[in-house]
């Protein structure tokens, strides 16, 4: 399976797909779950995902 975020930041991946408004969304209000789903729908990995929701102030 081919990662067609590929060699993109995270910001990149959001924009690209059109989930930059939604994950923004998801962060103000503390929604840990729908920001996971978002993050894994630009195919980052769990392991990619816990520094992120930890950077943002977020927990898993």
């Amino acid at each position: 399976m081919d990662n067609k975020y590929a060699g993109m930041t995270v910001n990149e991946r959001l924009y690209a797909s059109g989930l930059m408004d939604e994950c923004d969304k998801a962060v103000s209000e503390k929604n840990t779950a729908e920001v996971v789903r978002i993050l894994k729908e630009v195919e980052l990995t769990d392991e990619n995902i816990k520094p992120i929701l930890e950077s943002w102030g977020l927990t898993q």
